[in-house]
């Protein structure tokens, strides 16, 4: 019998397993439908059982160890920040994540604006009258920390569930916790 029981992130990219192996005739893609609908019943379930900001945490943490293994395992993080962000556009285009683009950057602080268009996560989506992209909060935090070393915190202040065409985010440092 296993024991699943932990409390330490035990995920590495190497637990993705060989998906070309695994899916010789289905191969490597999948519907957005089909991530989507993955996505949003735990969400869904994470809110009725835990409450939505508890559900909002653990999504965020998720999407932070996504993002932080993301960065380890498909970017070159030795390129400046100018070479990085192109290779990030590019990945994240490649993957079909979503179209990054960066509105405001202030390296001296690190803080910045960016946007994530045909988003994975909610391009398309009925109004909801709420942001619903707490897993790219976490995952674009995740890159920048795997990047820069440094913590980071993402917040979506723009999203197509609240009538955007685009997802935006304040992206900063944490410093001193905060």
């Amino acid at each position: 019998m296993f024991n699943e029981e932990r409390d330490y992130n035990k995920f590495r990219w190497e637990d993705l397993g060989d998906i070309k192996e695994g899916r010789p005739n289905l191969g490597l893609d999948v519907p957005v439908l089909a991530y989507r609908l993955l996505q949003y019943t735990f969400r869904d379930v994470m809110i009725t059982e835990l409450g939505v900001n508890r559900a909002n945490e653990i999504i965020i943490k998720a999407g932070n160890l996504a993002g932080k293994q993301f960065c380890e395992n498909m970017l070159d993080r030795e390129l400046d920040f100018n070479e990085f962000v192109s290779q990030l556009q590019k990945v994240l285009k490649e993957q079909a994540i979503g179209i990054l683009r960066i509105e405001k950057a202030d390296l001296e602080n690190l803080r910045f604006t960016l946007t994530v268009a045909e988003d994975l996560d909610c391009s398309g989506l009925p109004p909801t009258d709420e942001v619903v992209c707490q897993y790219d909060e976490g995952f674009i935090a995740g890159i920048l920390e795997a990047y820069t070393g440094k913590p980071f915190s993402a917040k979506e202040i723009d999203c197509w569930a609240t009538g955007e065409r685009v997802c935006r985010f304040d992206v900063r440092a944490v410093k001193d916790g905060k």
